[in-house]
């Protein structure tokens, strides 16, 4: 069994176009959530997104390749060509034949699908796209990011609505660990910002009408968001043998299923992800120094996130900050625990606590330190990514300095 540490980051969101830029905003505090513009938004009930904001595909792709990869797509490349090239990789035949692709994604080439109806439901049109289907399919991410390095070793997408990123960041950490694969790309994408989809979450009536206010008593729901992040994942002697800088170490990895309701969280789910995640990083609840909270941001959710850490973390639980950067990066569904992952790294790398921001009115229910509006400093040596799924599926992610 290796150990295994993250070499390589790559971002692309609501704030900011690469992992650099990405911190920066956490550190900063800055809230990505604006009108959405892509998408006419004045027949929805919501009108704010955290969305790449004036993204053109030209300074990533010519024109012909990006007729070929919808817009999450385009982000899982983005963000896996910076990875890759802040890790270092050389690519080897050798490399190449056995490294791991494994991404998550939720609805995959939504706004593809999306004009697709449009054109045959709305405009009568008797012709789609000819490449609807290969831009639309999930694994499109995972399958361009294979075409992009020449990789030719296992590659595949998961698909668990919110937790899907942290599931396969999960699998390709206990690949690697077991020593199935030599090094992994892994991570999630989204771009759910095109009408047809944003209409379906109205009906759910789960999104803000203004903005995220995670853990706060004054709560009115989630906001969507875009984007992608990826890491590279290798053993610690590999990583050490080629002089590549550690920006963390993956530790432990936690499922569960609610086997409860199809949408409404359970506090009993997330605590056993909770404890999975613990038990298989052979660490104790009083040795984790942050939390990265699911937060979404609805009644349900922050209420029995708060159940769930306070059940498994105990005294602890009053002396842990828990935030939600979702807050500032909106959800981004399928690619929501990659960004968080991502957070938490930074957050152990640089020695910060991201901050859970537009936070008002503290809410009696929800009694963590949430780490309200600013960022703060801390040397934080063990940090949790939660993420909890529609479905009742979990995820949660444990990370070491």
């Amino acid at each position: 069994m290796h150990r295994v540490v993250v070499t390589g980051i790559g971002a692309i969101g609501a704030l900011g176009r690469d992992a650099g830029e990405f911190t920066k905003s956490l550190m900063e505090g800055r809230c990505g959530i604006v009108p959405i513009q892509s998408t006419d938004c004045s027949a929805l009930r919501f009108r704010n997104g955290a969305e790449v904001q004036n993204y053109h595909h030209r300074p990533y792709f010519d024109d012909k390749r990006a007729d070929f990869i919808d817009r999450f797509a385009q982000f899982a490349v983005i963000a896996a060509r910076e990875a890759v090239e802040l890790a270092g990789i050389e690519w080897t035949p050798q490399l190449r034949e056995s490294a791991a692709i494994i991404t998550g994604s939720c609805v995959g080439g939504q706004s593809t699908e999306d004009a697709g109806f449009v054109n045959v439901y709305k405009l009568g049109l008797n012709r789609v796209h000819p490449l609807t289907i290969p831009k639309t399919m999930a694994n499109a991410g995972a399958s361009h990011i294979s075409m992009e390095f020449g990789i030719t070793g296992p590659s595949f997408t998961i698909s668990t609505a919110c937790s899907s990123a942290s599931h396969a960041i999960g699998q390709a950490f206990w690949m690697v660990r077991s020593g199935a694969a030599p090094l992994a790309v892994t991570g999630g994408s989204e771009a759910p910002f095109s009408f047809g989809i944003l209409k379906a979450w109205e009906a759910l009536r789960v999104v803000s009408p203004d903005t995220c206010r995670p853990f706060s008593k004054d709560r009115n729901g989630m906001v969507l968001g875009e984007g992608a992040a990826m890491l590279i994942l290798e053993p610690l002697e590999a990583a050490r043998a080629r002089g590549a800088r550690i920006l963390a170490e993956i530790v432990g990895f936690g499922m569960s299923s609610d086997a409860c309701h199809i949408t409404q969280p359970s506090a009993d789910g997330a605590a056993r992800a909770m404890r999975a995640a613990l038990c298989d990083a052979k660490l104790g609840p009083e040795q984790i120094g942050y939390i990265n909270a699911h937060g979404t941001g609805t009644q349900a959710n922050d209420l029995t996130e708060t159940d769930a850490i306070r059940t498994v973390f105990g005294a602890h639980a009053d002396r842990v900050p828990v935030s939600s950067t979702k807050s500032m990066h909106g959800h981004a569904l399928g690619a929501a625990g990659a960004l968080e992952a991502l957070a938490a790294i930074v957050a152990l790398r640089d020695g910060f606590l991201p901050p859970t921001v537009n936070y008002t009115v503290p809410d009696p229910a929800c009694d963590l330190d949430v780490v309200p509006n600013t960022a703060r400093e801390a040397d934080i040596e063990y940090a949790l990514s939660n993420s909890f799924a529609f479905g009742g599926l979990n995820a949660v992610l444990a990370f070491r300095k």
